[in-house]
Parts: C-alpha cells; sequence; structure tokens
C-alpha cells in the first residue's frame, strides 16, 4: 500500500473511531452536523453501507459527499443523474472504435478477446469499485429522483454487493469499498429495494445555533450582531410560502454580500437590493420586496 493511501486508511479509522470525533472532523473541513446526522455518517462508515440522504435543495446533500472525500484524502466520484440515464452512462461502454481497429489491424479473425477490460469505458459507477484502485473513493449519486425509475435497477447490485456484472467479461467486485452517498431532492419517490440497501437520513433546515456556526466559519468577516440577524432574517423567510426557500448555501452567500455591501446594519433597502442572492424566482423576490421584507427583518430582530 502507497504512503498516500496508507494515511487516507489511517484518517479514516481515526474519523470511525467516534461519532463524536467524526463530527469534530467534519466541523474541521466546515462542515457542521447534528447529532442525529453525524450518528447517520458515522453507521454508514462503520458498517459499510451506502448513505442515502433526502432533503430540500441547499440543505448540504452533495456537499457532505464532498466533504468526506476531502476528510479521507481520496478520489470524488460524481455522478449526476438525469432523465434518460442509462448504463452506458453511469456504469460502462465498450470502444467501439477502438475494437473495430483491432479488428482491422488483425485483418479480421476471431472478436472474442475484444471484449476485455482493455476495451472497456469505464463510467462513474464502475470507476468506484475499480479493483486498480489503492484506495475507497467516495461515490456520489447526485438526484438520483431526477434519473428514471428503471434506472434504480442498475443500482440493486452495486449498492448491495458492491460488485457489477458484464455479460462478456463476468462480474466485478470492489477491492475497496466505495464510500457511497446518494442523495435525492423527493421530486419523486424512490423504490424501497434501493432504500433497503442503504441508511436513510432527512436532512432539514439547520436550527439557528447551528446555521449561524456555518456563517460564523463560512464568513469570518462577518461581524456577531449582524451574521445574527443575516441568519434569523433567512430563518424567518423559510416559514413564508414561497416556490423554493433559500439553503444554508444562499444564507452563505447572502451573508459574504453583506460584507462586501459594507453597511453596518441590515436595512430594508439592503434586503431589497440583495434577495437576489436568497430567492431565485422572479415571483418569490416580487413577493418579499419591499413591505414583506420589512416585516419579516422587524420580527427577526
Amino acid at each position: 500500500m502507497s504512503e498516500p493511501a496508507a494515511r487516507a486508511g489511517s484518517e479514516q479509522r481515526a474519523a470511525m473511531a467516534s461519532r463524536e470525533v467524526l463530527t469534530e472532523q467534519l466541523a474541521a473541513h466546515g462542515y457542521i452536523v447534528d447529532d442525529a446526522l453525524a450518528m447517520s455518517v458515522f453507521l454508514a462508515l462503520r458498517m459499510q453501507r451506502p448513505l442515502f440522504l433526502e432533503g430540500a435543495p441547499g440543505v448540504g446533500k452533495t456537499l457532505l459527499a464532498r466533504v468526506l472525500a476531502e476528510l479521507f484524502d481520496t478520489r470524488l466520484i460524481r455522478l449526476q443523474c438525469y432523465e434518460g440515464l442509462d448504463l452506458a452512462q453511469a456504469a460502462y461502454e465498450w470502444n467501439y472504435p477502438r475494437q473495430l481497429l483491432e479488428l482491422q489491424g488483425r485483418g479480421g479473425g476471431a472478436v472474442d478477446d475484444l471484449y476485455r477490460e482493455a476495451f472497456l469505458l469505464k463510467r462513474p459507477l464502475l470507476q468506484a469499485i475499480d479493483a486498480a484502485a489503492d484506495r475507497a473513493p467516495v461515490l456520489l449519486i447526485d438526484e438520483i429522483d431526477r434519473a428514471d425509475e428503471e434506472f434504480e435497477s442498475f443500482l440493486l447490485e452495486l449498492l448491495g454487493d458492491f460488485q457489477i456484472t458484464i455479460p462478456e467479461l463476468g462480474t466485478l467486485t470492489a477491492r475497496h469499498r466505495p464510500i457511497v452517498v446518494l442523495t435525492s431532492n423527493r421530486t419523486r419517490d424512490v423504490h424501497d429495494a434501493l432504500k433497503r440497501r442503504c441508511l436513510y437520513h432527512w436532512i432539514d433546515y439547520p436550527s439557528l445555533a447551528t446555521e449561524l456556526e456555518i456563517v460564523r466559519r463560512k464568513v469570518p468577516a462577518l461581524g456577531e450582531q449582524l451574521r445574527r440577524r443575516v441568519v434569523a432574517f433567512v430563518q424567518r423567510l423559510r416559514r413564508e410560502d414561497l416556490s423554493k426557500l433559500p439553503g444554508v448555501a444562499e444564507t452563505v452567500d447572502w451573508a459574504e454580500a453583506i460584507v462586501h455591501v459594507g453597511r453596518p446594519a441590515l436595512d430594508a433597502a439592503t434586503v431589497d437590493a440583495t434577495l437576489g442572492l436568497l430567492l431565485k424566482y422572479h415571483d418569490d423576490i416580487e413577493r418579499v420586496r419591499g413591505a414583506l421584507a420589512t416585516q419579516l427583518l422587524a420580527e427577526s430582530a
């Protein structure tokens, strides 16, 4: 085992020592978790089970996978799901042009040995269980709810046994089980067969105290009093009936913008001028701007 791989394995074992240690190490990489999420991540790592995260957009589901890759100093392999995603794009396909060139170079002949790994194009799922890798990667299967329901059946073998069967080659099995994180914004229900192979956790919007700590770490230039006003306003805004509520990422962006504005206090004019950092739909911005923004600002004081 190489020195970087040994170091990564040591870091992973240290993080898996206890939920408290994992919480501290995630926080050191800028990711704040509550006790429930810390327990889910801890158990997923210890039990070597995929972690299935659901929640509204912007609550930190995708970010968790990135932070785990940083924490363990390993590769992040991301499969972004979308409608129409199939096995060729997600797992593997054969390099037909190269096979054809090989066949032409031979002047014809047998084709059986054209179906070997040298002619295989490895997509994210197959890359994640590549036996040639010297350490376990983090596999992020992002927004699984955007893929077709049929695609979920492709994942069952991988998530259950960390292997993929290729008819021409046989079954390829992971030497190092990847750390798997699946995310869903719940635009549709994901099949129970897939969820049964995972540890499930719903990530909600953070509490006031947690979001304050996130902003403190991400935007240290923002003063304490102004930070409290910013976070309290966002927390109050989330109770409104909007097309899309602001996530933590929007809170951080807005806090950074307030630093650049350079105002000593948060006022209605500043809120109105910067709402585009919090809200991403024109109707939401128009609804909040003006009287409602002033009201929410007063209520969150």
